[in-house]
């Protein structure tokens, strides 16, 4: 019955819903009973994510397309879409990294990038979606970062930075935003199966003179699970948050990392 999944009738938007934890999101939400709007900046991306999308409850899908490079695109784009799919329920607020490098070599310019990349698209996604979670009484805001929250990874000096802003900028949010039924909470991956991830290992190979199986090596050595994680195991704690289940889950950094923090 679809009364009985637990995220019948709630829209979930779910940013860089093309690949990786974000794709794998937006399934585990559509399987869950919600209706989804998968967000990215790939057309065609956008177009395989809705067919692949789940449908146990009939469910109709959505896609957004626009590029997080500009808060203003996005604020356009999240409004436009309010018109036709109606309210969200559900804002997954998940983007892509920037560019491995030290924090003391990083460019000012690279530093506001990533600020309006995450920061000021995820802001303006909130205050376009907010008012209609409060209208429903019910809201979840689940951020996507890393576990570089808590512990900075050597040679991501502009995300370490950005990611940390995004985490207590959720905890703000999440004492704001409580009283109306509104949480908000930030899962941090640990080394998850990703492209990103894949990128980043082979830039560490290349610049040590080691391999790719080397380097997986090493970091796998760190985790205690002895392994890299499965976006699916992200999506997961993503619906859990997602859901009635959690309501009184708010201001939470969770890491999913198989125990390495």
């Amino acid at each position: 019955m679809a009364h009985d999944l637990p995220l019948h009738g709630k829209h979930a938007f779910v940013c860089g819903a093309t690949q990786g934890i974000g794709y794998a999101s937006a399934k585990a939400l559509a399987a869950a009973g919600a209706t989804v709007t998968v967000c990215g900046r790939n057309d065609q991306g956008l177009v395989k994510a809705v067919e692949d999308l789940p449908r146990p409850a009939q469910q109709k899908h959505w896609s957004c397309l626009v590029d997080f490079a500009s808060w203003k695109d996005v604020h356009l784009a999240a409004e436009t879409h309010l018109k036709s799919a109606g309210p969200v329920h559900i804002l997954v607020n998940n983007t892509g990294g920037p560019a491995a490098g030290l924090a003391i070599d990083a460019r000012v310019e690279d530093f506001q990038r990533a600020f309006e990349m995450h920061i000021l698209c995820s802001q303006t996604l909130v205050q376009v979606f907010a008012p209609g979670m409060r209208q429903a009484g019910y809201g979840r805001i689940i951020n996507i970062t890393s576990t570089s929250v808590v512990t900075p990874i050597r040679g991501l000096g502009v995300s370490n930075t950005i990611r940390a802003a995004m985490a207590n900028w959720g905890r703000t949010l999440a004492v704001e935003l409580a009283p109306f039924g509104i949480t908000v909470n930030t899962i941090l991956p640990g080394y998850t199966r990703t492209a990103r991830l894949a990128a980043l290992f082979d830039g560490r190979a290349r610049r040590g003179g080691s391999t790719v199986a080397e380097v997986e090596a090493d970091a796998i050595r760190t985790v205690p699970m002895g392994r890299i994680g499965q976006p699916e195991e992200i999506a997961a704690a993503v619906v859990f948050l997602a859901g009635p289940s959690a309501s009184y889950i708010t201001g939470v950094n969770l890491p999913v990392d198989g125990g390495r923090l």
